[in-house]
């Protein structure tokens, strides 16, 4: 028998205490092999609450670990070093990227994301960052957008 537990961990900073200890304990697994397991996983995203679901197997107590992404937005106010987007982001701006940083963005969310190509994928990352009230190489998101729709960014999409 399978069993799926879901919780949502600090990147890197998983402990054997709550959530985890109490959820996985029951299930007769190594506690400590799965925080392991989880910190390894989640390193690249310390600072921010990462999804993860457990996978055991009851039979075999062996365990499977499944990392989600955090919120574009999430990553976004990373890279920025921000907490939050604007109140009003027609009005307000609290930062700017470079296409460079949305293009990384958009590799580690390409599993969550819709867009079948990285210009795809980018173009939900700017679209994310005009809900945030934040600039895309010094202009608004929406003109961004029309850049990368035109191919005037198609050579920094590679880099």
């Amino acid at each position: 028998m399978v069993e799926t537990i879901e919780v949502l961990v600090d990147g890197g900073k998983a402990t054997p205490g709550p959530p985890l200890g109490p959820a996985l304990g029951p299930t007769g697994i190594n506690v400590v092999q799965v925080v392991g397991a989880i910190n390894e996983k989640t390193r690249g995203f310390v600072g921010m609450k990462v999804p993860v679901k457990v996978i055991i197997d009851q039979k075999t107590k062996t365990f499977e670990i499944k990392v989600g992404t955090p919120p574009t937005s999430a990553l976004l106010f990373k890279e920025l070093g921000i907490e939050k987007g604007a109140g009003a982001p027609k009005a307000g701006k609290v930062g700017n990227i470079t296409i460079q940083q949305a293009v990384k963005i958009a590799h580690m969310k390409q599993d969550s994301l819709t867009g079948g190509d990285v210009k795809a994928r980018v173009l939900e990352v700017l679209g994310t960052c005009v809900s945030c009230g934040i600039t895309v190489e010094g202009m608004d998101a929406k003109d961004a957008q029309k850049e990368l729709k035109t191919g005037n960014w198609d050579a920094k999409l590679k880099e």
